[in-house]
């Protein structure tokens, strides 16, 4: 069986630059590195000069993301399975904004999230597969700085998360739908933190680990295997 093996390596040094990348095809390859501020790979909401997408559709992906500065986006679609990605953010007001098979095209399995955020006044939205389809899931997320909002809807057959955290005034909200079990391991240091995490798993187990320490913080914990509903 042929395979079709893409590397796309692109640099910038200038401030205003953007990346647009449609995808089609197994195993693929790709690096990108921005420095500067307001620069854009993307992506569904990316308009600053008419671009849509990045758009990936295959399997056996490798992503490796570097934007270096503040005000910078990352936005798309990624339609895989075993997927590896890479993704180090370095400033403030940075927005990260993928969804990961939305359309069930492959069920997302095997995939495998490394997230490095360093600065402040960040937003990052995760939506990870339909259909409780992502099997096997790996996500670990650093985040160092305050202010940051992150959002994860995580769809899977079996998953674990590893969030750690340190700053004051971060949000954490984490949705999570599946099959089998899940594990959220939360680890924070900081003061004035929110954190709603919700797991909704079918008949399985779901484990639950928050580590913090700071004052001022806020935890809502809803868990639901099927039976009633819950609240905070």
């Amino acid at each position: 069986m042929k395979k079709l093996l893409l590397l796309f390596v692109v640099s910038f040094i200038y401030a205003d630059n953007e990346v647009y990348v449609d995808q089609v095809g197994a195993t693929f390859n790709l690096d990108i590195e921005q420095l500067g501020s307001n620069n854009i790979i993307g992506g569904a909401d990316a308009v600053a000069g008419g671009m849509t997408a990045l758009d990936l559709d295959g399997t056996t992906m490798t992503l490796d993301i570097n934007q270096i500065g503040d005000s910078n986006k990352f936005l798309g679609d990624i339609t895989a399975d075993t997927f590896t990605g890479f993704f180090e953010f370095d400033g403030d007001s940075n927005v990260f904004d993928i969804q990961v098979d939305p359309t069930n095209t492959y069920g997302a399995d095997s995939g495998n999230f490394n997230v490095d955020v360093t600065g402040g006044s960040n937003t990052f939205e995760l939506n990870v597969a339909t259909a409780d389809l992502a099997g096997t899931l790996d996500l670990d997320w650093i985040i160092q700085g305050d202010s940051n909002d992150l959002t994860f809807n995580i769809d899977y057959d079996g998953a674990t998360n590893y969030v750690d955290i340190d700053g004051d005034s971060n949000t954490v909200n984490f949705d999570a739908d599946g099959y089998s079990s899940g594990y959220f391991y939360l680890d924070q240091t900081g003061n004035s933190r929110t954190f709603n995490v919700e797991q909704q798993s079918t008949l399985a187990s779901d484990w639950l680990s928050i580590y913090s320490s700071g004052n001022n913080g806020t935890i809502c914990v809803k868990q639901n295997d099927g039976g009633t509903s819950t609240s905070c």
